[in-house]
């Protein structure tokens, strides 16, 4: 079955006795039994939301098809799924990371796990993340393309790398989406997505998703979410389900759209530098065009002059500045300030997020309009 029909029809098909083409949303934090051969405590039905809900188990069987996973669990936002996940994980274990991280995710691990003792390195790029893994790395946390620089980690050859050292191989998916790249087919064994982007992708709800390889992983996982309670909502849950079902129309426009800006931008004398997969100019270019099946609708650039940032926030118009991604609507944002603002410092710089950082996110909208828009902010 072909991932479009997939998106809307999914592989494991519930016939609702209603005849409801869009899954019910079953608003019920508690479900009744006839009798004890019915109570979900022996495995068969449902027993309380917080284990499970028919319409998160919809969601987390459409996300599983998708990704190719044997599993997926559905979390009330993408920190959360993070959170969850390293609850795999104990003070002293050392976690290997990409070095140019959301700065969510740097948060997370800097200021709250670090100080209760969980160790993290990081690499720049795929081989000095590689030099990291050693036979004491519990876990490698990937990146790619990265947030907000684009840059792009090797997944198969840190797979191999996080394999040999019996590490877990954790790859952030949410600028593709398993419609441009499928971690999971080239040796992860974790696939993480923020659904509040791409997978729900219109910019309406908060979501977050775990999809993994293994059931001993996934039974962990499992405990986990129910234990803690971060599943997703039922609405929220219908929400995503529904946004997943026009997900490669979305992202072809809007990846189409991206394309068109970027070799404009390149090509704008007050533009310093473009960072997008899709340009020939990118240093992974290659890379992108073997691991990836699309170049996605992310881009960041540089302007030549820290001064020009205030002005195109401020004349933009079509384009809202605002934070997230992955929408109908384009966004644009200033890492610097938003996004990354507790990364400390030196660190930022060093990572390429100065002054004159921009991050834009292409919807749907006319590629000539936006690109109009965009113009006439710049000068």
């Amino acid at each position: 079955m072909d991932f479009e029909t997939v998106c809307i029809h999914g592989k494991r098909r519930v016939t609702e006795a209603t005849g409801a083409l869009a899954t019910p949303i079953y608003q019920s934090a508690t479900f009744a039994h006839e009798g004890l051969d019915d109570s979900g405590a022996t495995g068969s039905g449902y027993d309380y939301t917080r284990q499970q809900n028919p319409t998160r188990e919809q969601l987390e069987y459409r996300i599983a098809d998708l990704e190719g996973a044997d599993e997926a669990f559905a979390f009330a936002s993408g920190m959360a799924a993070i959170t969850a996940l390293m609850e795999l994980f104990l003070p002293g274990d050392r976690i290997v990371a990409s070095g140019d991280l959301y700065g969510g995710t740097y948060r997370l691990f800097d200021q709250v796990l670090s100080p209760k003792g969980y160790r993290f390195e990081y690499g720049r790029d795929t081989d000095a993340l590689i030099a990291l893994i050693t036979e004491d790395t519990k876990a490698v946390f990937v990146e790619t393309p990265t947030n907000p620089m684009m840059n792009l980690f090797d997944i198969r050859k840190i797979a191999d790398a996080a394999k040999a050292a019996g590490a877990l191989l954790i790859v952030d998916n949410t600028f593709l989406t398993p419609y441009f790249q499928r971690p999971l087919d080239l040796g992860a064994d974790v696939v993480l997505h923020s659904g509040s982007k791409y997978l729900g992708g219109h910019n309406d709800t908060i979501s977050g998703f775990l999809a993994v390889k293994g059931e001993a992983l996934a039974e962990k996982l499992r405990f986990i979410l129910k234990t803690t309670g971060a599943g997703l909502s039922p609405f929220d849950s219908f929400l995503v389900l529904r946004g997943i079902k026009t997900l490669p129309l979305r992202l072809e426009k809007a990846q189409e759209n991206a394309k068109a800006i970027a070799q404009i931008l390149s090509e704008n004398k007050k533009i310093a530098s473009v960072r997008y997969p899709g340009l020939p100019s990118h240093e992974a270019y290659e890379l992108a065009t073997a691991q990836m099946t699309g170049f996605g609708a992310m881009l960041s650039f540089s302007v030549t002059d820290a001064a020009l940032v205030p002005q195109i926030l401020r004349r933009v118009k079509l384009i809202q500045f605002a934070e997230s991604l992955g929408g109908t609507e384009s966004l644009i944002t200033y890492p610097l300030l938003q996004t990354h603002a507790d990364i400390p410092e030196a660190e930022r710089l060093s990572i390429g997020i100065d002054d004159r950082l921009l991050r834009l996110s292409v919807g749907t909208e006319s590629a000539k309009d936006l690109i109009e828009d965009l113009t006439q902010a710049i000068g």
